[in-house]
């Protein structure tokens, strides 16, 4: 994707899908008001817009990120997973399990825990049911097809942190099972944020926005 409106063209593809604006979100790499704005404009779910009328490029202040050079390619992924890995493996001693934040970050995870030798959970973010109105009011869930908490020490691993609130979503749910997150680990973070909820978080690449919006 090269502009905005190819992500609004795309981000109009997942909603006739049926994919929610949560999911949306998490597909495109962008924050769930971007993803809201880009379903607007496209008219997706909308009768009252005119294909005719041009798009707008004004939009959120937002980065989209497409690693898709590496989704696409296992070898590429198992790269990345492999320096994920690394970045993870200055924390903690008694780490048994890698928690995966879906959709993307089960495959980094998968990765991340054959190289660091631990069991492999997933998390279903709330974001993923998100359409409009609060999100605190869902809940998401760990795959019963994975590894359980059980009270084990857990890296946490996904594809990008845009405003953080999965991450920290995720880090509380660990807690809640009775786990003890000790260190996060993403592709890209949007926010270059040293430590979400007290928990260290690594990136392969931090995005530093210059200028007025800084």
């Amino acid at each position: 994707m090269k502009n905005v409106n190819d992500l609004i063209e795309s981000a109009e593809e997942l909603a006739k899908r049926g994919l929610s604006k949560g999911e949306i979100a998490d597909e495109l790499n962008v924050s769930r008001e971007t993803a809201s704005w880009l379903v607007e404009k496209s008219g997706a779910k909308s009768d009252t817009s005119s294909a005719s009328e041009p798009r707008d490029s004004s939009g959120p202040h937002d980065i989209h990120v497409d690693w898709s050079a590496f989704g696409r390619d296992s070898a590429r992924l198992t790269y990345a997973g492999q320096a994920m890995a690394d970045l993870l493996s200055k924390e903690g001693e008694e780490v048994d399990l890698t928690i995966g934040i879906e959709k993307a970050g089960v495959p980094l995870a998968t990765v991340v825990s054959r190289e660091l030798d631990t069991d492999l959970g997933s998390y279903a973010p709330a974001k993923h049911q998100w359409e409009e109105g609060d999100i605190d009011e869902l809940g998401g869930s760990f795959s019963r097809n994975f590894a359980t908490i059980r009270g084990r020490d857990c890296y946490v691993v996904d594809d990008t942190i845009t405003s953080g609130t999965t991450m920290r979503e995720t880090i509380d749910a660990i807690r809640e099972e009775g786990g003890n997150p000790v260190g996060c680990v993403v592709l890209v973070d949007k926010q270059g944020v040293d430590q979400i909820a007290d928990v260290p978080v690594y990136a392969l690449i931090n995005v530093v926005r210059v200028g007025e919006d800084g």
